[in-house]
């Protein structure tokens, strides 16, 4: 019998889109990586292929995955980040082994080591959160205006002033939350 997970949300920013890997964090929270073999698929969906993962990997992940959620929510305040989030990230990303290499389009890519680790793309993934929430990129750090879900996401838009993790969720659930209201209003 094969399992059904639910679908990856993926972003552009991959430390942002690694957090949504556990969305709706305020009301039924979905978990998009239960499993190992699920880890393996979001890396390589990712373009950080690795060979396989263990349960102690996947529980280094979902550490690092909470970390940044923690850090990025309090930039997003503009709050202190917090310590045991910040010793977490450096430490993945210390611990990771990988390469920025160019490609002929003139694109930069992570190459991991040989032997592609679960930890090397752990790394990668807590070096592109530094370079978010050290603000080394255009963009600001945001939370989502849903309720439920309020995750952390990087607004790369001109005005900056995005509301939503992702339109075709949040914000449609939202619209549609609305609209429904407006109706039932208009009705009465």
């Amino acid at each position: 019998m094969r399992v059904e997970f639910p679908d990856f949300r993926l972003g552009n920013v991959l430390a942002t889109s690694f957090t949504g890997t556990l969305s709706e964090r305020h009301g039924e929270s979905v978990e998009r990586i239960p499993v190992p073999r699920r880890l393996v698929d979001w890396l390589a969906v990712s373009g950080l292929a690795v060979d396989s993962c263990t349960d102690a990997q996947l529980d280094l992940a979902r550490e690092l995955r909470e970390s940044i959620h923690a850090a990025a929510t309090a930039a997003a305040l503009q709050d202190a980040l917090p310590a045991s989030a910040v010793r977490i990230i450096n430490d993945r990303s210390a611990q990771g082994r990988a390469a920025a290499v160019l490609t002929p389009e003139g694109k930069r890519r992570w190459q991991l080591g040989s032997a592609s680790r679960v930890e090397d793309a752990l790394g990668v993934i807590a070096a592109d959160a530094i370079s978010v929430l050290a603000g080394e990129r255009d963009g600001k750090l945001a939370l989502c205006a849903s309720p439920t879900c309020q995750a952390a996401f990087f607004d790369t838009s001109q005005s900056r002033t995005r509301k939503w993790c992702d339109m075709n969720t949040c914000g449609n659930r939202q619209k549609k939350a609305r609209f429904t209201a407006n109706r039932r209003k208009s009705a009465e």
